[in-house]
């Protein structure tokens, strides 16, 4: 079955949709039972997408974990209130005290702050690690090391890594893989394909696409399924009913809004590389991008988010760049039908393992579902009040 047809079929089996198009929205705590026989099989089968109590899911979470693990290729999917929250829980699964873990230097700013401040607390310790290392991980392995973090492209600065080299070392020192996938959403990678054990989402992005609901999903290869979902239960994590209807409604159209994000991005990230402000666009997808050989191989397309580096600017020039724009609005996360654009003037204060080659601002731009054209004359616009800024 082709990717396009999965996304409008996944999760909406006869058990959970009936006879409507769409999985109910299922509210609840407890579920009751008429039997004890029919508490006793809930009990004994309540891994298993059976209703048990309201934490562990109704028919509507079900749906949405389902649909992600037949779009990821998992054995099983948990859900949490947010995409931090996935990242937090998935680690949390597979670390206690006196374990190391490889974090590598790109990742998403707020797991870097997981780390350093709350599992260092814990007795863990992280080493960070250039996300081009490749096979050469090994090098870095300890006999306490108990999880490589991985992900591709980079959070801000799009490196891309490889995962198939990076898993595969991993798997020799019986050593667990997890991979933040929110940038590829469920169909542009297939991380289990690749060889990774747990693949971490925010499906508050692309997967929920509208920018109006909180979500996060883990899903895992058969082998470590059990842990993770066992641990997540026990930490307490779990999503509303409301917020897992939406993402199930949002996957349906989420190849077509990936389609036209990724058309308008790379018209964008073109038309950047002929300014003579800019020294480099980060976008995976172009052919100058030092990982666009594994994107290519790993990856089956690219979606609205990347950034670009200019050449040099100070903090008026860059403030007067992202304040005036007409479409393009200021604000974090990303994965909406809007435009968004945010700066970062010290790329390397959130780097330790690797040297930032730059020393301009980068600015980065999620393309949403505009009109690309208009997108471009407000870029158009920004660079000038760039130049006129002091």
């Amino acid at each position: 079955m082709k990717k396009d047809t999965q996304l409008i079929h996944a999760g909406r089996s006869k058990q959970y949709c009936g006879n409507v198009v769409n999985p109910p929205v299922v509210r609840g705590s407890t579920i009751v039972f008429d039997t004890f026989a029919e508490l006793k099989h809930a009990t004994v089968n309540r891994g298993n997408r059976v209703p048990f109590y309201g934490r562990r899911g109704t028919d509507t979470h079900f749906a949405l974990q389902q649909a992600i693990c037949e779009l990821e290729g998992g054995a099983g999917c948990a859900l949490y209130p947010c995409g931090a929250a996935a990242v937090s829980g998935a680690l949390l699964a597979f670390l206690t005290s006196g374990d190391h873990l490889l974090m590598v230097d790109s990742a998403y700013e707020p797991t870097r702050a997981l780390c350093d401040k709350v599992l260092a607390g814990y007795g863990i310790e992280t080493t960070y690690y250039d996300p081009q290392i490749g096979a050469a991980i090994a090098s870095l392995i300890r006999p306490n090391t108990k999880v490589i973090f991985l992900e591709s492209p980079g959070s801000l600065t799009f490196e891309m890594q490889d995962i198939p080299a990076i898993c595969a070392v991993a798997k020799q020192h019986d050593i667990v893989t997890i991979l933040d996938n929110t940038w590829a959403s469920p169909i542009l990678c297939q991380p289990f394909a690749l060889g990774v054990d747990v693949s971490v989402q925010s499906a508050t992005k692309y997967i929920v696409g509208h920018s109006d609901v909180m979500l996060g999903t883990a899903s895992a290869n058969e082998k470590r399924w059990p842990q993770l979902r066992e641990h997540s239960y026990l930490l307490g994590y779990c999503a509303s009913a409301d917020d897992a209807y939406t993402a199930l409604r949002g996957l349906r159209t989420l190849s077509v809004r990936l389609k036209q994000h990724e058309q308008s991005a790379l018209k964008v990230a073109n038309w950047l590389t002929q300014r003579p402000e800019v020294a480099t666009v980060l976008h995976p997808a172009l052919a100058t991008h030092a990982g666009n050989a594994i994107f290519n191989r790993d990856f089956s397309g690219s979606n609205g988010l990347f950034a670009f580096v200019l050449k040099q600017g100070i903090q008026a020039q860059v403030e007067a760049f992202i304040e005036g724009m007409a479409h393009f609005k200021m604000g974090f996360s990303w994965g909406g039908y809007e435009s968004l654009i945010t700066a970062t003037m010290k790329v390397q204060n959130l780097r330790s393992a690797t040297t930032w080659p730059h020393s301009g601002p980068l600015i980065r731009l999620h393309i949403g579902l505009e009109d690309v054209d208009d997108l471009l004359a407000d870029l158009d616009a920004a660079f000038t009040r760039f130049a006129q800024a002091r």
